[in-house]
């Protein structure tokens, strides 16, 4: 049996709006564009684009749930159901391959199609069978994030690449503590396929396979090395006590304590550091994700979000001119200022009020260059899923048992012989 399709749902969500492309009581064709939360930024851009249109088009925001899961189940929802009041998305790059695969993503037009100048990390992420699907917007990447009195005190010098072995080291000498994602949640697919990348393997081998013959790449030499990281990490309650239900505030939270010692986190730590806790601020160091052997180089994590244009939109061209208008580096430099969301525009990062408020932001762009994203598949859900079911808590973690036991149940899921 197949794992079930978003396009086997649609008569139940065909209720879901059915209307056709909106225009202004001036005539003014109306573009819907679902964002995400954030700090109101994309509602700003949506306004700066709509000025520059100069009448061409206006386009209003419409608020998406709070947590990814749920926006991708309204959006596979509507877009099932035909709804033609999607004009512009902002997307979870995770689920960009199951929207794409059944053709509810637009085309993207030759224009939008250059990636020169954007980060690897975004156009890996915005892309499906090697085809841009979506336009990348913003970008996410983890650093490695130390508290600079500690790598002075035990002499590390982190001018150059640093080892998980390496910090899990300073950590159990010292009787310090490391800032890890150990939820029960995405943030632990994040690690673990940050883990396996990073080792120079994939979760994911066949991308573009069938669930019957979907190959993954757990049961492997670079899967039991990230098992073996979980593992110490968790048995020596190097996490904290807190460890299984860490997420990054909770992980940020252990950093900023007087056991902190290093941390992988996204770059919204940096103005949190500044407003919670100062001192620790003044402390702050960063560097590139460690690597899991030394002589690879690290794959750390990518998120953000894209754009896409629904495929029912009525207005797809006046929705790819607003999208090219959104994705403006000017307009990236200035939502990383406000909201903090680091741009997919390499020439953003060059803006000087970027390079004022964030001293890290070379770093993040050299992190994004090196960045792999999650498994790109249709059957995303299923295998983060999968992974989260198998490798939680990560004391619970045997390098030797638990990637073989989590590749045989996510491919059992994925052929209909076991339920999540």
């Amino acid at each position: 049996m197949r794992v079930r399709r978003w396009t086997g749902i649609a008569v139940a969500a065909a209720l879901a709006a059915l209307a056709g492309g909106c225009a202004a009581d001036d005539g003014t064709p109306v573009l819907t564009w679902y964002i995400n939360p954030d700090a109101g930024g994309q509602a700003r851009i949506a306004e700066q684009c709509t000025e520059e249109a100069d009448g061409a088009y206006r386009i209003e925001t419409t608020l998406l749930p709070r947590d990814a899961a749920s926006q991708r189940e309204q959006l596979a929802r509507r877009l099932a159901a035909s709804d033609r009041s999607l004009d512009i998305m902002s997307l979870d790059p995770p689920f960009i391959p199951e929207l794409a695969e059944p053709g509810f993503l637009a085309e993207v037009p030759d224009g939008l199609r250059d990636t020169e100048g954007i980060v690897q990390g975004a156009v890996d992420s915005a892309s499906w069978n090697d085809e841009l699907v979506t336009v990348p917007f913003w970008a996410n990447t983890q650093l490695l994030w130390y508290r600079e009195s500690v790598v002075e005190d035990v002499g590390l010098d982190m001018s150059q690449p640093v080892t998980w072995e390496q910090i899990i080291e300073v950590a159990e000498e010292n009787d310090l503590q490391l800032g890890v994602q150990g939820a029960l949640a995405e943030s632990l697919t994040v690690w673990i396929n940050a883990l396996v990348a990073s080792a120079g393997g994939e979760i994911l081998v066949t991308p573009d396979a069938s669930p019957a013959d979907i190959e993954l790449g757990l049961a492997t030499e670079e899967g039991r090395a990230a098992a073996e990281i979980l593992q110490r990490i968790g048995e020596n309650g190097l996490g904290g006590a807190g460890l299984p239900t860490a997420n990054e505030n909770a992980s940020l939270n252990l950093f900023e304590g007087d056991s902190g010692s290093f941390m992988v986190n996204w770059p919204f730590v940096w103005p949190s550091l500044n407003e919670s806790a100062p001192d620790v601020a003044d402390d702050l160091g960063w560097a590139i994700y460690p690597r899991v052997d030394a002589d690879t180089p690290a794959a750390p994590p990518v998120g953000g979000i894209n754009l896409g244009v629904g495929a029912f939109s009525e207005h797809q061209d006046l929705a790819w001119q607003a999208v090219e208008c959104i994705v403006q580096p000017e307009h990236q430099a200035e939502y990383f200022v406000s909201d903090g969301n680091p741009p997919s525009n390499a020439a953003a990062y060059d803006d000087e009020t970027v390079q004022e408020e964030f001293p890290m932001a070379d770093v993040i762009r050299e992190s994004l260059d090196l960045g792999v994203p999650r498994p790109q598949t249709p059957y995303y859900n299923e295998i983060s899923i999968g992974l989260q079911r198998t490798w939680h808590p990560p004391s619970g973690v045997d390098a030797e048992t638990t990637p073989e036991t989590s590749s045989d149940f996510i491919l059992a899921v994925l052929r209909g012989e076991r339920l999540l």
